[in-house]
């Protein structure tokens, strides 16, 4: 399974953090549905639905752990296929850029037409700390 943080993503923050090598932060956040494990590259097991939206992280990190602050919906017309959304990944982009990680959520079955969408605090991007 490769769910986490890209090898990129991965490497730019442990350079920053050990190496004092500048790290630069994405502009935007874009969240992808899919059907299964999207793999290494993020691309596998994309929903019929792939249209990307935007994650809003307005509060700062605590305890390791950022959620969205904003609810990020599908709308009626863009769920255009029956599945079962169960992992999502994250990008720097709306449509090709870079993959920045991937997670794992409750399995979720719509229907074409249903609306869906990830509530408010939701979204957990977390990083283990030491306790």
């Amino acid at each position: 399974m490769a769910v986490g943080f890209s090898a990129a993503v991965a490497n730019a923050i442990l350079d920053a953090y050990a190496r004092s090598v500048a790290w630069t932060d994405p502009a935007a956040v874009w969240v992808q549905l899919h059907t299964a494990d999207p793999g290494a590259a993020g691309t596998s097991a994309v929903a019929g639905n792939a249209d990307r939206k935007q994650a809003t992280f307005g509060t700062p990190a605590s305890g390791g752990a950022i959620s969205n602050t904003v609810a990020i919906a599908w709308s009626t017309s863009e769920v255009d296929t029956a599945e079962d959304y169960s992992h999502l990944s994250l990008w720097d982009a709306s449509t090709s850029g870079n993959f920045l990680g991937s997670g794992v959520m409750t399995a979720n079955a719509v229907q074409v037409g249903d609306t869906f969408t990830i509530p408010i605090g939701d979204l957990d991007i977390t990083l283990n700390v030491a306790s």
